[in-house]
């Protein structure tokens, strides 16, 4: 199929086609290591062992692509995994990344401390500041890395504007877009030219799988990364792309119905007098509420909230609900509380990317929203009872 169909019919048949043999609707899971060559380098189908391809793995490329409308997607074990094969083929030693002042601990922690050893600078700027980004690049800088919305504080960066600035230096412009997903935002259609993906959270979406993607357009960039795909071997596995190309035709429905509960949530939290700040880009009170209108579709899952009582005040409402439970990662249909100071962001403490240590991140499920509601309110009042003991 094109790239012209509707996002959500893309998201069930890219990549997808039915099984010739049987007319199987859902194409087979292939577990297997390796192929029958039918003679001395005369592949079956192009493949030959499981870590140079797989036609599961080809399925999952095949729908992420068609996801950004983009020419290659290139699936990775995990996020993190995903970033580094991009990283690795970009990079030299001598070369400089300029990243944001609010992004995911792993990604800061993987450009700090295992790519710095090997002669990689970063400098970290405010992206909401054109200038300031400007004045960041170098004659070094490769790669300005965009997160947005970011982690944990929802900030939401231009992608246009500051693709602009960085294609004038000659500078690759990444997207982390696992927060907005492409159903909400298109980053190769405002000016990125790659895009990074932990599929772990909303593209898988159910909270059973591990992995990553990078997706673009350029080929000989798609080439390189192919290529420490295969040399790395950091691949998503045929069990774990078949589980993600399930959850992915179900992304837009998903994604609607986590955008309208989540937009629930943070207006209940915004009337509540324990709470300082909620950061969520759909309330008109979020300073990126104008841009996030403007460059996504929906304002997604994803929201954090600032309380007065500072961290004990913040620990405490992390362990008193019950149907958002206590746990790393996000994305799921099912609403989880994380405490990013002590847990997704512990590996950013002491540096100008700490996350205040008031602050709880929500990921809104899709359950009933009054069960949610409910869930919060009684959260917060056993909080307070806990706190005037």
């Amino acid at each position: 199929m094109t790239h012209s169909e509707g996002f959500a019919t893309r998201a069930i048949h890219a990549g997808q086609d039915f099984d010739p043999t049987t007319g199987a609707v859902i194409p087979p899971l292939y577990l297997t290591s390796t192929f029958v060559q039918e003679s001395m380098g005369k592949l079956r189908g192009g493949y030959e062992y499981g870590r140079s391809g797989n036609p599961t793995r080809t399925a999952l490329e095949t729908q992420m692509a068609a996801l950004d409308g983009a020419r290659h997607a290139i699936t990775f074990s995990s996020g993190l995994a995903a970033e580094d094969g991009f990283l690795r083929a970009v990079l030299r030693p001598g070369d400089h990344v300029v990243i944001g002042n609010d992004v995911y601990g792993g990604s800061y922690r993987l450009i700090s401390k295992i790519f710095a050893p090997w002669g990689i600078t970063h400098s970290v700027v405010d992206l909401g500041d054109a200038a300031a980004v400007a004045a960041a690049i170098t004659p070094n800088t490769r790669i300005l890395w965009i997160e947005t919305p970011s982690n944990p504080l929802m900030a939401i960066t231009d992608i246009a504007a500051l693709a602009a600035v960085a294609h004038e230096r000659n500078v690759l412009v990444l997207v982390d877009n696992t927060f907005a997903t492409p159903a909400l935002q298109q980053p190769l259609a405002l000016g990125a030219d790659v895009v990074a993906y932990s599929t772990t959270k909303y593209i898988g979406g159910h909270s059973d799988v591990i992995g990553g993607a990078i997706v673009l357009n350029d080929d000989a960039l798609a080439e390189a990364v192919k290529f420490q795909q295969f040399a790395v071997g950091a691949i998503s596995a045929p069990l774990e792309a078949w589980l993600t190309s399930r959850g992915i035709k179900t992304l837009p429905l998903r994604m609607r119905q986590h955008s309208i509960n989540a937009q629930a949530i943070a207006e209940f939290l915004e009337t509540r007098p324990e709470v300082e700040r909620v950061y969520y880009p759909g309330l008109e009170s979020h300073p990126g509420h104008e841009l996030a209108k403007a460059q996504m579709s929906g304002f997604g899952g994803m929201l954090s909230v600032a309380l007065h009582g500072g961290a004990e005040a913040a620990i405490a409402f992390a362990e008193s609900t019950e149907l958002f439970q206590l746990a790393e990662s996000l994305g799921g249909v099912e609403s989880l509380m994380n405490y990013p100071a002590l847990m997704t962001h512990a590996s950013v403490a002491g540096t100008e990317l700490a996350v205040p240590d008031n602050v709880v991140r929500l990921s809104v499920g899709v359950e009933d929203v009054a069960d949610l509601l409910a869930d919060v309110e009684r959260g917060l009042e056993r909080m307070n009872a806990r706190l005037a003991r």
